[in-house]
């Protein structure tokens, strides 16, 4: 059974830009409805695909949190070009990371971290939510449970370097914290079970911004931007937004 691959989108509405960032094993549906809530407001959005990402779990091993992090950044590179000067960023759990990353990497308007991780205390959950997606993946094509627990086997003792950098990247972010003076709105669902919640206040605490919230959603869970709370979620973020002091 041959899948449907995702694809990148842009909507474009009006003069103020968001670059959306999706999380590990994720693409860009899981941000396409913030998109499309957000154009409706008059806001434009680009929400690009990391390699390795919507494809096989054997082509996402062979990638890198480098590679991801070149791709948020060509994400940046394309609202630019498309002649952006403020762009806000606003990522989901690993997307949150490479979102700050590039919140004290480069002039961005605002920072919006969602269940994004600081501490790299969850790998067991991290390599559970792979392999629930390398076999969910494998069903879809067809193969038999004998053939996906073969190769899923094989999977997650040749993901061990991906995981490895996974963790150096999330460290290496948590010690740059404290450099990020953009605005920032903390996004965390009370319900997470892949990330330890504390992350967010550890962020919410470290960042230096004189404008910066934290906002905590009771009944969600990790991919909170498909969750039961996602509308409430989407008008909070267009609010916070809103207040920003936009050229």
């Amino acid at each position: 059974m041959k899948l449907k691959q995702p694809q990148p989108f842009t909507f474009e509405s009006g003069p103020r830009a968001v670059l959306l960032l999706h999380g590990f094993t994720g693409h860009s549906a899981d941000v396409r409805m913030l998109g499309r809530f957000l154009e409706k407001r008059g806001y434009t959005s680009h929400a690009p695909i990391y390699r390795g990402h919507g494809v096989a779990p054997e082509q996402l091993i062979e990638t890198s949190p480098h590679d991801w992090w070149e791709d948020a950044l060509a994400g940046y590179e394309h609202l630019k070009s498309l002649g952006f000067k403020e762009i806000a960023v606003a990522g989901l759990s690993l997307g949150g990371v490479l979102g700050l990353k590039l919140a004290y990497s480069l002039p961005i308007k605002a920072v919006i971290p969602m269940c994004s991780p600081m501490f790299f205390d969850n790998e067991e959950q991290l390599t559970a939510g792979f392999l629930h997606f390398s076999k969910q993946f494998k069903q879809f094509e067809r193969k038999d449970d004998r053939t996906i627990s073969e190769e899923v086997h094989h999977l997650l003792t040749s993901s061990r370097p991906m995981f490895n950098e996974i963790g150096q990247l999330i460290e290496k972010v948590k010690k740059e914290i404290d450099t990020i003076y953009t605005p920032a709105m903390v996004v965390q669902a009370r319900q997470d079970k892949m990330i330890n919640p504390e992350s967010a206040n550890y962020i919410y605490d470290k960042i230096e911004s004189d404008v910066k919230k934290i906002q905590w959603y009771e009944e969600s869970g990790h991919v909170i931007t498909l969750d039961k709370e996602k509308d409430l979620l989407h008008e909070d973020i267009y609010t916070f937004l809103e207040s920003l002091d936009w050229a």
